[in-house]
């Protein structure tokens, strides 16, 4: 069940990157991002009050435990990992094509196992080991499909901007690994519904601290913002992905590194949907890279099993 919640995730991941690609496109990059927050905590918002005012959800997968900070301040740290690598991830969407972006951001399970090596001691096999040299060959492969479109991967910096909201991802994906798992395995313990609902309210207050003091100021002067319905689209997309993701999870089962991989599949939904309706050029060579990364996926695959 949870391999298959997994795989329901990836192709969710998948339109959401190009629900967000959508809303980006000549638009103010905080204020899509703060609405993004915004409209994902108005979706999880009931989940919490009626969990805590009646006993509607009790014993079912929506309920949202109650929590002190003792709780709290785990999912606050969330919020910051992950609204970082949202904030990097967000401007290099915006400025570079969606067929680059995905094979970036398919190699997070890579960083995610060279994360692992070096912060829980993790030794890699040789299948993991293949499937961190061919997503390093892919990104190399990647960096010269990306010249004949004028973007120079040493020198471009929404380039930077998306390999580092990728590496933020890998750290949020190993911060769920603590904060899912059990105590007495040495983790935090923490409910699903209570991390993914109040992370999202958290970054709803950051970004709009964020969007008051950073861009109202000046927002005359950048890039203007208007509505798009693809907005609404981009938090009910990620919201519903993350809920499967996280309730995957809670399967005693489950193991983080394969879901961390199968979603990564994303790429797949979201490169052909770059092609049809973006039209985006160069294909071919980008195909190549992603057949690339996805092999290496798959040896990570036969590696953590």
């Amino acid at each position: 069940m949870w391999l298959i919640l997994a795989f329901l995730s990836a192709a969710l991941l998948g339109f959401y990157d190009s629900f967000k690609k959508k809303a980006l496109e000549d638009n103010a990059v905080i204020p899509v991002l703060f609405l993004n927050t915004l409209f994902s905590s108005l979706i999880f918002l009931p989940f919490i009050i009626l969990s805590s005012q009646t006993s509607v959800l009790d014993g079912s997968i929506f309920h949202v435990d109650s929590g002190g900070w003792e709780t709290h301040r785990y999912i606050v740290l969330k919020s910051l990992i992950v609204l970082s690598s949202w904030i990097l991830g967000y401007f290099g969407m915006k400025h570079l094509p969606l067929t680059i972006v995905g094979p970036i951001n398919a190699t997070r399970p890579v960083m995610v196992l060279v994360g692992a090596l070096l912060v829980f001691g993790e030794r890699l096999n040789l299948w993991q080991w293949l499937g961190v040299m061919l997503a390093v060959i892919s990104f190399l492969m990647l960096s010269r499909s990306g010249k004949k479109e004028g973007i120079d991967f040493k020198h471009d910096r929404w380039i930077y901007m998306i390999v580092g909201a990728a590496a933020l991802g890998a750290a949020s994906g190993l911060y769920d690994k603590y904060l899912m798992a059990p105590v007495a395995s040495g983790g935090a313990g923490l409910d699903r519904m209570i991390v993914q609902s109040w992370y999202n309210i958290y970054q709803c207050f950051m970004m709009g601290a964020m969007m008051m003091l950073l861009w109202w100021p000046k927002h005359k002067h950048t890039t203007p913002f208007h509505w798009d319905w693809s907005i609404i689209g981009v938090s009910v997309f990620l919201s519903t992905a993350d809920f499967v993701y996280f309730y995957s999870l809670s399967f005693p089962a489950a193991m983080i590194s394969i879901v961390s991989m199968i979603r990564r599949g994303s790429v797949v939904v979201s490169f052909i949907i770059g092609a049809l309706a973006f039209h985006e050029k160069n294909l071919k060579a980008k195909a190549a890279d992603l057949a690339l990364v996805i092999l290496g996926m798959i040896f990570l695959y036969i590696g953590s099993k």
